[in-house]
């Protein structure tokens, strides 16, 4: 899929700036950023797993 996207002249100078000093491509960077967006975990579903967890380590040490 491609996407065409219009960012404001400092964002798009900082973007610019950001791929060079990494030595990418702006379009390799852009699409690296909406990759780890993507993959990160919702915050919703991380706190209500560390709740659950918290809950239940009492029964997970009797089991082990």
């Amino acid at each position: 899929m491609k996407v065409a996207i219009e960012l404001p002249s400092a964002q798009a100078t900082q973007l610019e700036s950001e791929a060079k000093r990494l030595g990418v491509s702006v379009e390799d960077l852009a699409r690296a950023a909406v990759t780890d967006l993507l993959a990160a975990p919702d915050p919703a579903f991380q706190a209500a797993t560390k709740r659950i967890l918290a809950q239940n380590l009492e029964l997970y040490r009797r089991l082990a």
